[in-house]
């Protein structure tokens, strides 16, 4: 098995992240895990030739939440004095949704299995949800005698809606891929052994479309979530402004009248140097 808790491979312009935990379904626990969120965004976020990303687990499970061994034990996160546990959710778990808001790529989860608690948060920290049939998902916390720590009553309701999120959160029901797929938590339900070709099929359209664009709309459709319109219109005047004048807009117009596939990514300044330029 790899040692390191996410294995990171590139095919062409998408990058295939994989939980590699399998003897604890992939549960989020431990400084590895969480530092391993954090580099890798920041390698995808400083590689330009990287438009898309897909998150996957190994073995039977997309991610099992939290690791219940250690919260039975007190031990890791969840060891110490209340305010104790707060400052380690702080420093631990509560890293991975802050780190997804950093992400400038567009990701997909391709939910192989169960994705449970903070698994099922996993799945909603990315952009679209692609589940296998054999998938099943659960906002849980409250079956362990918890609440979710780790963001989920902010990202649930913002995929499914707030009454669709209230029920998944206060019963703690378990959900098949069919369900999840009806209330809108995953846009596509596929047969477990076509879904990392689903996924990468998905991956690869976006991919085709010029890169600092998709990173500027992810970035408006985050920003979204939070924001008047009239703060949303003025981030979208400034990056409309900044995308006009991309070698990618000419060469897409240039493509359009010429009735070819055009060729994107020429000459791009790297993801930080774009950033930090183009930031309202």
């Amino acid at each position: 098995m790899n040692a390191e808790p996410i294995q990171l491979e590139v095919h062409g312009h998408v990058a295939v992240l994989t939980l590699k935990r399998p003897e604890t379904r992939n549960a989020l626990s431990g400084e590895e895990m969480f530092a391993a969120f954090e580099v890798l965004f920041e390698r995808l976020n400083s590689d330009m030739n990287i438009r898309a990303a897909v998150l996957t687990g190994a073995g039977s499970a997309f991610c099992s939440g939290g690791n219940v061994a250690e919260m039975r034990d007190r031990t890791g996160m969840f060891g110490g004095a209340p305010a104790q546990i707060a400052a380690n959710y702080r420093a631990g778990i509560q890293r991975i949704p802050r780190a997804f808001q950093t992400l400038q790529v567009p990701i997909i989860a391709a939910v192989n299995g169960a994705a449970i608690g903070a698994g099922n948060d996993l799945a909603c920290m990315c952009d679209i949800r692609i589940a296998a049939e054999t998938a099943r998902f659960a906002e849980s916390f409250v079956k362990v005698g918890i609440v979710p720590g780790d963001g989920g009553c902010w990202l649930l309701p913002r995929v499914v809606g707030f009454s669709r999120a209230a029920e998944m959160a206060l019963t703690g029901d378990t959900i098949d891929a069919q369900e999840a797929f009806r209330i809108g938590l995953v846009s596509k339900v596929v047969p477990a052994d076509l879904l990392l070709r689903e996924a990468m099929a998905l991956a690869q359209r976006i991919a085709s479309n010029p890169p600092q664009v998709l990173r500027w709309t992810k970035q408006l459709l985050q920003q979204a979530r939070t924001s008047t319109l009239d703060e949303a219109l003025d981030t979208a005047g400034k990056f409309q402004g900044l995308a006009h004048h991309t070698a990618d807009h000419t060469e897409a117009v240039a493509s359009f009248f010429e009735k070819r596939t055009p060729v994107f990514g020429k000459d791009l300044p790297t993801a930080n140097s774009v950033a930090s330029s183009a930031t309202p």
